[in-house]
């Protein structure tokens, strides 16, 4: 999305952005030699650019870019949440995977959100309430990343964002359309609403001094001054002060620590795809779908063509049944990942897909070594954000980062949101006296849909990053764009641009746009149940052509990519 789309003088947003140099509106399909920012809005994107330029690298930029994010998009992430991030080390060609999911607090139990009956609690009265807080892990993990990858002094990469809290920024358009709901929350009615109750519109300056503050003290003494203190102090007497109190505790804070994972990884035609693995469903059920679908050489159909919508909605079906019945945390879970992945499982699963036909819901499979589980499917979110990031040594992060909901649990501690990210586990324990692996635990991450992806090259030179918003459909949304840079050679921008399709192992969805929705027929002729939705997208990525990096995001949202 360029800056003149925001309806905003180029003036009012430099002047937004003081410290930052640069306001020139990104070309819609941007590229550069040494470096690439991709995010959901363009004054996050400004900001990591400016650190890229002062020297910074592609963790130092990430950390700036979110800090501003939370600002910006708080609806969608901020220091109140977690994520999930890989970096490229361009030296050494190695890929870390860092798990900063937030965790379950030390008094959660499997029956967190049953009520008195033992009955599920409606999905919504669950989300705004204490019970669903996490103990948040983006700001410690961005800490952890910075420290083994970063070149800048840790304080100065909030300078942007600091600056903009306390001295106002433009109301982004997307934030401005998001925000009535908060409007009976006392200190985001401070923030984003008029004296007249009436909700800030966009364009409309917003400050958040109570944000610029806090950041203050994490930059000044690192992430042990949200972990500890009196800004932690202040998360729990919220979390347990609400009507529905959660247990969070000063100690489930003092006790959160990222965790450094293996990427899973595993081939695709010429390439290797690399994503997160467990709590994260994102990168297994891609790899599953891509070695599920490569025999089909997608790359001899057309983008739009009903055969590859076919081909990927059966493929991700039966991904989506695995992940809903293994996939959880590997610390509670015996997650079968090498069983899952493994040619031959793969292999039997590719024999239930039809050329012609589909197979309707996919039920789960027996990879070897799993266990007796069954099925629970989670809830879909909006509350999401995406980050791609190549500096100009070819190091790379991708950052997946969320408060789950739209605007978390809808509580805000020292000017951010606090999540509700408990809600991603399954609300019912156990099943027919089955146990549910996704149920919740003391200290368990909750499984996650967040699928940050590298391709790799011979050599395991970098030649994509990508990933993306938007709950389950995180994995479909990120495949689709794979497909379309892999498969079928489109720019980095026109991949993320396509009408999407997906399945979550029911109706097959396609985005109400042409000429995808004009496939409906040929689909239901098929014999797919068809629904065609708005979709709000959330990719961001960046491709190597020529020895250039190429940008794209989403512009179903406020985002743009720039490079340097």
């Amino acid at each position: 999305m360029k800056l003149g789309r925001m309806r905003l003088p180029r003036l009012l947003l430099c002047a937004a952005l003081a410290l930052l140099a640069g306001c020139a509106a990104p070309a819609p399909h941007p590229a550069a030699q040494g470096s690439m920012v991709a995010a959901a809005n363009p004054i996050a994107v400004e900001a990591g650019v400016e650190i890229l330029r002062r020297g910074g690298t592609a963790i130092d930029a990430a950390v700036a870019v979110q800090m501003v994010l939370g600002l910006v998009e708080p609806q969608a992430s901020g220091i109140g949440g977690g994520g999930f991030l890989l970096h490229y080390d361009a030296a050494s060609h190695t890929i870390v995977a860092y798990d900063g999911r937030e965790t379950a607090p030390a008094g959660a139990t499997p029956r967190l959100f049953l009520d008195r009956d033992g009955k599920p609690l409606p999905f919504r009265e669950a989300v705004a309430s204490g019970l669903s807080v996490g103990v948040p892990g983006a700001v410690r993990t961005l800490e952890l990343a910075q420290r083994e990858h970063g070149k800048l002094a840790w304080r100065d990469l909030f300078a942007p964002a600091i600056a903009l809290a306390r001295d106002g920024f433009p109301m982004p358009p997307r934030l401005a359309a998001a925000i009535v709901p908060m409007g009976g929350e006392p200190a985001a009615r401070v923030i984003y609403f008029n004296a007249d109750g009436t909700p800030k519109k966009a364009g409309e300056t917003v400050v958040n001094p109570v944000l610029a503050d806090t950041m203050t003290l994490i930059a000044t003494q690192g992430a042990d001054a949200l972990y500890e203190g009196s800004i932690a102090r202040e998360m729990v007497a919220r979390v347990r002060g609400h009507k529905r109190p959660g247990t969070l505790s000063l100690q489930d804070l003092a006790d959160y620590r990222p965790i450094k994972r293996e990427a899973v990884c595993g081939p695709y035609r010429v390439w290797t795809i690399c994503g997160m693995g467990p709590p994260s469903s994102g990168g297994v059920a891609i790899l599953q779908v891509l070695e599920m679908l490569q025999p089909f050489e997608l790359s001899h159909d057309t983008p739009d063509g009903a055969r590859a919508l076919h081909l990927i909605a059966e493929a991700s079906r039966l991904a989506f049944a695995d992940r809903d019945r293994y996939i959880a945390d590997p610390a509670y879970v015996a997650v079968p990942l090498a069983g899952l992945l493994s040619p031959d499982y793969i292999a039997q699963r590719r024999k239930l897909i039809s050329t012609d036909r589909s197979m309707g819901r996919a039920t789960a499979g027996n990879p070897p070594g799993s266990q007796a589980f069954v099925d629970g499917v989670g809830k879909i979110e909006q509350g999401t954000t995406n980050i791609s990031i190549v500096d100009r040594w070819g190091n790379a992060v991708e950052f997946t980062t969320t408060v789950e909901s739209p605007f978390g649990a809808q509580m805000m501690v020292r000017g951010f949101v606090l999540n509700n990210e408990l809600t991603d586990f399954s609300f019912r324990p156990e099943i027919d006296g089955v146990p549910v692996a996704n149920r919740a635990e003391p200290g368990k991450r909750p499984r996650s849909a967040m699928s940050p992806t590298f391709v790799l090259e011979r050599g395991r030179s970098l030649y994509v990053g990508v990933g993306s918003a938007g709950g389950p459909r995180i994995i479909g949304d990120t495949l689709h764009a794979l497909i379309g840079v892999l498969d079928w050679n489109l720019s980095m921008q026109a991949a993320i641009d396509q009408p999407r399709i997906a399945n979550l192992n029911g109706p097959t969805e396609l985005e109400d746009r042409p000429p995808l929705n004009a496939q409906a027929d040929r689909l239901r002729a098929m014999g797919h149940e068809v629904t065609i939705r708005r979709h709000d997208g959330g990719l961001t990525g960046f491709r190597r052509v020529d020895g250039r990096w190429e940008g794209g995001a989403d512009r179903r949202r406020d985002g743009i990519a720039k490079g340097e």
